[in-house]
């Protein structure tokens, strides 16, 4: 753990990419206090994310050296002018997406639909004074990060820090693309394309919603037997079969009413969009590779009906979400202890994005403190 250095700063360790390929570090860091409207949060656990891997491939920017990490938990240990000091000691979940409640969506009372999400302007340091950019606006793989207040959300500390974490984007993206970008209706027909630790979350938002029939479709058969163990109905592995054709003799022919790509690949995308029943609606999630292109018969879109939506952290707002989210946690409705499958340590960050790409792991969770 880090310590309190002479002067406005600490330091603590942080997991850093330093140029497109890599390699990333664990380094020292220099955490100054926060300033006007922000808070110092000890972090207690993170979850690693595929697109962390985005950022140390270059594309999601080119602002390198990265701080890396967006799924997060932890203290508030300090808090700058204009906040509330009785926040110290508030447990809390971190978004990259807090409203700016200044922003045309917001004041158009769209405020899920942010334009300009609030962040910190104080950045973290190397030793040597580099500054680092942290990813999503937040950099979660470190001791210390400071945040903007508003980002930094109170949840109930009876979830523990690691399940707690995944709420910042697996969990609130996965179920909030089903009851919130997609509003799926009870008895509905869901397609899951892509069963990581989004697809996961999105049969589950699929099971709170009462759909009537959950299809997940996976490459990897370990994925499917999760995906099964979080409420799918019924399962593809797209590697034996044609998942359109599987998908709808699942479905009688007819196809399904919604279907949600997790993967972010033009192929799975376009499987998204021919497994809809008419009128259906595809939900695209995973972050696209820069090189992706999408292409559709116009007549075989246009006829049909289809919607086709895009679906970022599944329109969340964090201060209404996060809180529902534990409580259907603390109810048992939804299965968060399930998706943490190892606890690892900052140094473990690499072996952490291998599974990811083996399909190992739901979630690598890396408990800080």
């Amino acid at each position: 753990m880090g310590h309190q250095e002479n002067g406005a700063s600490r330091t603590g360790r942080g997991v850093v990419a330093e140029a497109r390929g890599g390699p990333f570090t664990t380094e020292e860091l220099r955490v100054r206090d926060p300033g006007p409207g922000e808070v110092l949060v000890r972090i207690a656990a993170s979850g690693v994310c595929h697109s962390d891997m985005h950022y140390v491939d270059g594309h999601l920017g080119d602002e390198f050296p990265y701080l890396l990490g967006h799924e997060g938990s932890g203290y508030v240990e300090e808090v700058g002018d204009g906040v509330d000091p009785s926040r110290v000691g508030e447990f809390v979940v971190l978004t990259y997406r807090a409203p700016c409640h200044a922003c045309r969506s917001c004041l158009a009372g769209r405020i899920e639909h942010c334009r300009q999400p609030v962040e910190a302007v104080t950045r973290p340091e190397t030793r040597d004074g580099r500054s680092l950019t942290p990813a999503l606006s937040l950099g979660t793989f470190s001791e210390y990060l400071v945040v903007a207040a508003p980002q930094a959300v109170t949840v109930s500390p009876d979830c523990p820090p690691e399940q707690a974490s995944l709420l910042g984007c697996a969990v609130s993206t996965g179920v909030g693309s089903v009851l919130r970008t997609a509003a799926v209706e009870p008895g509905a027909t869901v397609a899951v394309f892509g069963a990581g630790g989004v697809g996961i979350n999105v049969i589950q938002g699929a099971r709170l919603a009462r759909a009537g029939r959950i299809v997940a479709v996976d490459l990897v058969s370990r994925k499917l037997d999760w995906a099964t163990s979080f409420g799918a109905t019924d399962v593809v592995d797209a590697s034996r079969t044609d998942p359109v054709e599987e998908v709808r003799a699942l479905t009688g022919g007819h196809g399904v009413d919604y279907s949600f790509d997790a993967v972010g690949f033009a192929t799975t995308t376009r499987q998204c969009v021919e497994v809809l029943d008419y009128r259906g609606t595809a939900v695209l999630i995973g972050f696209p590779p820069d090189d992706q292109v999408l292409t559709l018969p116009m007549q075989g879109f246009f006829f049909p009906g289809t919607t086709l939506k895009v679906s970022l952290n599944g329109d969340s707002l964090a201060s209404r979400d996060f809180p529902q989210l534990i409580r259907w946690y603390l109810e048992g409705k939804l299965d968060l202890d399930g998706l943490v499958t190892e606890r690892i340590g900052l140094d473990d960050v690499e072996s952490a994005f291998n599974a990811i790409h083996r399909g190992d792991t739901i979630r690598s969770v890396i408990s800080v403190s």
